[in-house]
């Protein structure tokens, strides 16, 4: 899929999940359908899915709705690719996850990875949104305004 290809992609799925999602409250409803509709969107999407800011524990990602192989229960904020994102809450893009200080192996397959915080319309960080590729270098500007548009768009 070349760059406009996979822009194109993403003005589609925006639509489709903006649709879908629209006059549903429910949060875990929102981030199943996301998650289902982005996974099944795009081929190199491996793992794609939500971590969850536990309320119990608000340093602490919890598992929340996703597609692929098993996650990862729990990331302290700061460890691995999505604890980072969730610390910083800035978008983390990276091209070899093996390379990356501290990654979390969930899963020894994935080798590139986005994760985009999540944030209400509070401005309250309430998950991160994690997508893994068995490829190394397949997440690039493009899956990062696409991925924030459409988080944007759903949550805030």
């Amino acid at each position: 899929m070349n760059a406009e290809q996979k822009s194109a992609r993403y003005a589609e799925v925006e639509k489709e999940i903006a649709a879908v999602i629209e006059g549903e409250t429910h949060l875990i409803a929102r981030m199943a359908t996301v998650s289902n509709i982005l996974h099944h969107a795009f081929d190199h999407y491996f793992w794609t899915g939500f971590y969850l800011v536990d309320p119990e524990k608000p340093d602490e990602l919890v598992i929340g709705p996703y597609q692929g192989s098993m996650g990862c229960l729990r990331i302290p904020f700061g460890k691995g690719v999505c604890g980072a994102a969730a610390a910083t809450r800035e978008t983390h893009l990276v091209e070899d996850v093996h390379a990356f200080p501290d990654h979390i192996v969930c899963d020894a397959r994935s080798e590139s990875e986005i994760v985009v915080p999540v944030v209400n319309s509070a401005g309250e960080l309430i998950a991160v949104f994690d997508v893994d590729s068995d490829k190394k270098a397949m997440f690039d500007e493009i899956d990062r305004r696409g991925l924030e548009t459409i988080l944007r768009q759903a949550f805030a």
